[in-house]
């Protein structure tokens, strides 16, 4: 990452956020237990979200865990005596995680997973809730909720069965093994796969032209895809089309038209 990476409050250091031109980067760090998900790294998740989605200098964002060795290991684990020893307890953990993930679907703005490692359990859901997914050709998958009794919602299940479809779905989580990146491509849960060495600067390049693209025709699209995975009785469709409409009447489309008649590139700004 740049150095002049502006970085952002969170609520824990376990969780980085730096805002790079474009870009708003979202790090898990904690590197000891593979970048494994805290109750307070949650919490902090849906605050980072909502001030990247307020800024309109973020077009783009990107997810990533500190190092080398995961993305994320999924949850934390050594919490869990003291975070989720009660029902009580469990509700208000699952709560905070359930926020953060719905922030991360219904985000305005495009997401990117960055994955390197492991990127297990947890970790794949957070990056099966992004839009994009890259990975290097060292990352490994797996939800191992069959290995260790957990039950597994609808809502996870049917975010996963969305992009691999049920058979894929049913593999993943009947075997509970790991699946390699080019295993991982060969389903659909990834859109791209590169060596590991040039992971960093394929996801800054791919991040930065979705950037210079009319944020509006993104978030349009964006809209669409966040109604496509609800229920059809509960889709807002007038909500979409008032994304399309908002384009046709934006300085962008005018923009995009005279750049294209003038054989230049186009400078959008998102209005």
């Amino acid at each position: 990452m740049n150095d002049p990476a502006v970085p952002l409050q969170s609520l824990t250091d376990k969780l980085i956020a730096r805002k790079d031109g474009a870009i708003g980067w979202i790090v898990f760090n904690n590197p000891e237990r593979h970048n494994a998900t805290s109750y307070e790294m949650w919490q902090s998740l849906g605050v980072v979200l909502d001030t990247y989605a307020r800024d309109p200098e973020v077009r783009v964002i990107v997810f990533r865990g500190a190092g080398e060795k995961a993305f994320s290991a999924g949850a934390d684990i050594s919490q869990f005596k003291e975070k989720r020893s009660s029902a009580e307890a469990v509700r208000e953990y699952n709560a905070v995680a359930d926020a953060a993930n719905q922030a991360l679907r219904e985000c305005a703005k495009p997401t990117i997973a960055m994955i390197r490692g492991y990127c297990i359990g947890g970790g794949t859901a957070i990056a099966v809730g992004c839009d994009l997914r890259i990975a290097a050709d060292d990352a490994r998958f797996g939800v191992p909720a069959a290995r260790l009794g957990l039950g597994y919602r609808f809502e996870g299940i049917n975010r996963l069965a969305s992009i691999v479809g049920p058979a894929y779905t049913a593999e993943i989580f009947f075997t509970a093994r790991q699946f390699t990146a080019q295993e991982a491509l060969q389903m659909g849960l990834l859109n791209r796969v590169v060596p590991g060495i040039e992971l960093e600067s394929f996801v800054e390049d791919y991040a930065r032209t979705i950037a210079r693209n009319a944020p509006l025709t993104v978030a349009a699209v964006k809209r669409s895809l966040v109604e496509l995975l609800k229920d059809p009785v509960e889709r807002d469709l007038v909500l979409c089309q008032s994304g399309v409409d908002a384009c046709f009447a934006s300085e962008d489309y005018r923009e995009g038209q005279a750049a294209f008649m003038e054989k230049r590139k186009p400078q959008f700004k998102g209005r």
